[in-house]
């Protein structure tokens, strides 16, 4: 695992555990010599991660769409910047450098993001570890909100999806690393979905 995509808020959230798992999260991955791939904003828990890698000497590659460049407030520092024309390409471009990823609390941005990896990956587009970091359980509501669709029909068996929670910066590279390699694309996917859908 060389390369984490990490979403998050381009806020702080209420909890100032938030912004301190940010701060660790980087130095976490730095350490490791995990290097970030992230949305390219120098503002709230999105900036924090990505300073908090470089100051411990970590790569950090932002990507950000031209129209956010001044809303989000490029951070300079960072060793790649690229500049997208939109969203979709960005995300694209992020799905397509990273070999995991990491969703810390955030706004309906990062929900986006977050479930747009697990559509993928339930689909068989992909088998790269997909990890909530739910500080302070933020993600707990969500996490139930999966558990109506499983008990309501909607995530059916045989289709449902691979993810990891973690309720701690430190758990995050140790668990991600178990599970790098251990996922393999599932080629029984397509004929699944065929059945199931």
């Amino acid at each position: 695992m060389r390369t984490v995509c990490v979403y998050c808020g381009s806020g702080f959230g209420t909890d100032p555990v938030f912004e301190a798992a940010a701060r660790a999260l980087g130095r976490h991955l730095a350490e490791a010599g995990i290097a970030l791939v992230y949305g390219g904003g120098n503002v709230g828990l999105m900036g924090t991660v990505a300073r908090a890698v470089l100051d411990h000497g970590g790569h950090v590659t932002g990507i950000i769409p031209d129209f956010l460049k001044s809303r989000e407030r490029m951070l300079d520092d960072v060793q790649e910047t690229i500049v997208v024309s939109d969203m979709h390409t960005r995300k694209k471009l992020m799905f397509d450098r990273s070999d995991a990823f990491v969703a810390m609390p955030g706004g309906i941005g990062t929900l986006e993001e977050l479930v747009e990896q697990m559509t993928w990956s339930q689909l068989g587009q992909h088998a790269k570890p997909i990890l909530l970091l739910s500080v302070a359980d933020f993600w707990a509501p969500f996490l139930g909100l999966l558990d109506h669709m499983r008990r309501t029909g909607f995530i059916r068996e045989g289709l449902d999806l691979s993810y990891l929670v973690a309720e701690a910066p430190e758990q995050v590279v140790p668990m991600l690393t178990a599970a790098v390699g251990r996922t393999e694309p599932r080629p029984e996917a397509e004929a699944l979905i065929e059945e199931k859908f």
